[in-house]
C-alpha cells in the first residue's frame, strides 16, 4: 500500500523591526511572509502606524539601519527585495498633514489642552471639589487638635498597669521618667531599653514614659468582657 504524506508549506516568514519618520520613539516587531505583497504590507503597517497607505512610502533597511532599496513596487512580494531576519521597515509619511507629523503623538506639551476657570468649575452642578466639602468636616486647627488630644485622654484612660521603675534615664533624656508594666500588651518591651534593663515584664507589656503621662491610683483590673454586647 502507498503511504502519503501530508507536505506542509516552510515557514518563509522573517521578522522585522518598524520604525517611522515622524515618530522617533516608535518602533514595532512584526512577523510577515515573505509572499506578502508590499501594498498588504502597507496596510498592515497603516494600522500600527496611522500613516495613510496612499502617503506611505516603505524603505528595506538592513540592521544597521543602512537603505538596502524603496519598496516602490505594490503587487511585489516581500521576497523580492530579499529581506532577512532583523532588518527595519522604515515608513515614510509624505502627507505633511499627518496624524504623526508634528510631534504632538509623542510630546504631549505640544497639545493645547482644555482649561475651565474656576468661575465655570464653580457653576457645575456636582464637581470633586463640591463633593470633598461636603464630605470632610470644617474644623478648625484648633478645634482639630482639641479632638485628638480628648481622644488621646480617653485612649490613655483605658490603658492600666503597674508602676515598675521610678528615676533617671540618661540613655532616653534628662529628667525622670517611670517605668509601667501595662495589664495588656499595649508596651514595646520587656522593662529594657537600649541594652538597659530598667525592670522586668514580660514581652510587649513594658513603657517608660514621662511622670505626666501617668496617673496614679488604686484602678479596678480592666473586665475584658465590658465593651462586648449582652448575650
Amino acid at each position: 500500500m502507498a503511504s502519503s504524506k501530508l507536505q506542509l508549506p516552510a515557514d518563509d516568514s522573517v521578522l522585522l523591526l518598524v520604525t517611522h519618520s515622524n515618530l522617533s520613539t516608535f518602533a514595532a516587531d512584526i512577523r510577515v511572509s515573505q509572499q506578502t505583497t508590499v501594498e498588504a504590507l502597507k496596510d498592515k503597517l497603516w494600522r500600527k502606524t496611522g500613516t495613510a497607505v496612499a502617503s506611505m512610502r516603505l524603505q528595506l533597511r538592513d540592521d544597521t539601519g543602512a537603505k538596502i532599496a524603496d519598496l516602490d513596487d505594490d503587487a511585489a512580494p516581500l521576497a523580492a527585495y530579499a529581506p532577512y531576519n532583523g532588518y527595519r521597515i522604515h515608513v515614510v509619511d509624505l502627507d505633511p498633514s499627518s496624524l504623526t507629523s508634528g510631534g504632538w503623538l509623542e510630546d504631549t506639551s505640544l497639545v493645547d489642552k482644555y482649561k475651565m476657570s474656576d468661575e465655570a468649575y464653580d457653576k457645575l452642578d456636582t464637581n470633586f471639589r463640591k463633593f470633598k466639602e461636603k464630605m470632610v468636616p470644617k474644623n478648625s486647627p484648633s478645634e482639630d487638635k482639641e479632638q485628638s488630644e480628648k481622644h488621646m485622654e480617653e485612649l490613655c484612660s483605658k490603658i492600666k498597669g503597674t508602676v515598675k521603675f521610678v528615676g533617671r534615664a540618661e540613655a532616653l533624656g534628662r529628667g525622670f521618667w517611670v517605668g509601667v508594666q501595662y495589664d495588656e500588651p499595649l508596651g514595646k518591651h520587656d522593662g529594657m531599653v537600649k541594652g538597659i534593663r530598667f525592670f522586668e515584664c514580660p514581652q510587649g507589656h513594658g513603657a517608660i514614659v514621662r511622670p505626666e503621662k501617668v496617673k496614679v491610683g488604686d484602678f479596678p483590673e480592666r473586665d475584658p468582657f465590658e465593651d462586648d454586647d449582652e448575650i
